[in-house]
């Protein structure tokens, strides 16, 4: 994540939560380990993506079972409203 462009990616590049962008490596890194996908989408100014980054993943205990069950990956929907779409509408 440390690499990404993104404000809002770049926020969570330091939290315990092994955050991957939206894309083919975590698409691959999950079917290759058996595991879901867990999907986190929001923005940089969203007070409450800020309250549930706060709240959970930056909890050591909740970034460890994330880790380990699922392949996490965070979209900013500012960068990419077509995903946000789909799932608004989901």
């Amino acid at each position: 994540m440390g690499a990404e462009a993104s404000p809002y990616l770049l926020q969570h590049a330091h939290h315990p939560v092994n955050w991957y962008p939206w894309g083919e490596e975590a698409f691959s890194k999950a079917r290759s380990e058996g595991k879901m996908i867990f999907l986190s989408i929001g923005y940089s100014t969203c007070h409450w993506c800020h309250v549930m980054a706060h709240e959970s993943f930056e909890n050591e205990r909740i970034a460890e079972v994330m880790n380990d069950h699922f392949i996490s990956i965070k979209v900013d929907r500012e960068e990419r409203p077509d995903v946000d779409a789909i799932y608004m509408n989901f």
